[in-house]
């Protein structure tokens, strides 16, 4: 049996004449973190949408448990990418509760998910109330509620204060022993480094580097060379 719980193969995304993703290969590790790191419009979203079923690959593969991803593996895929789909005029327990319905879950889930994202004394606070960094965490929720076994989260900290990052970081870093694996993408070189296994480092669609963090390397040194080696190779 594989290792990996999730690979990519020469996967490929193009927009009339512009290729966002061009030939893409990634492996990664179950229960691991994996950061996808790269400048905005890099491709990483891209890659994201196209692993969660929002987007269609141009070509190329995306293997899901040792088999050819289906619709029906989203089952076992959270996603947290752009703004947390909450509704504001509920609190937090209704909006999990709303989320196990759709999964056809048990609304105890919903109790053991506001535990899980440290929202519990927060359950009857309605979410326009709520801090930005109280929002990601019950968009965390709303992503684990159906105990996936891949959970992808494109640049979570966005917007949050060094308080805000700090939590989230460390829910993030909780989830390898739950038996979830983690994809984070970000811009963010420092945040990426405290909690991923392995990166990869895309740049104008280009995987420039994928493998284990080497920290007596210098990781800005090598995303800067990346970035101006792939500059203007798909223009």
């Amino acid at each position: 049996m594989s290792d990996y719980i999730l690979e990519v193969k020469g996967l490929t995304k193009k927009f009339k004449n512009e290729i966002a993703v061009n030939s893409v290969s990634l492996s990664i590790r179950k229960n691991s973190i994996y950061g996808l790191l790269g400048p905005n419009g890099a491709g990483k979203s891209t890659i994201l949408k196209m692993v969660t079923g929002i987007m269609k690959p141009s070509s190329g593969e995306i293997l899901f448990k040792n088999h050819l991803w289906t619709r029906k593996d989203l089952n076992d895929i959270g996603a947290l990418i752009e703004n947390p789909a909450i509704y504001p005029n509920l609190t937090a327990m209704e909006n999990l509760k709303v989320a196990c319905t759709l999964h056809g879950l048990p609304k105890i889930r919903a109790e053991e998910t506001l535990n899980i994202i440290d929202l519990e004394k927060s359950g009857k606070k309605k979410v326009k109330n709520f801090s930005m960094g109280m929002k990601q965490r019950l968009g965390l929720g709303i992503a684990i509620i159906n105990n996936p076994k891949l959970l992808i989260l494109d640049e979570p900290t966005n917007g949050l204060d060094p308080i805000g990052i700090e939590e989230l970081r460390e829910l993030i870093k909780s989830f390898p022993s739950k038996g979830i694996t983690v994809i984070l993408s970000s811009h963010i070189l420092s945040e990426v480094a405290q909690v991923a296994d392995e990166i990869g480092i895309i740049s104008n669609g280009i995987i420039g580097y994928n493998g284990k963090i080497n920290h007596a390397d210098n990781l800005e040194k090598l995303f800067m060379d990346i970035v101006e080696r792939n500059r203007g190779v798909n223009s």
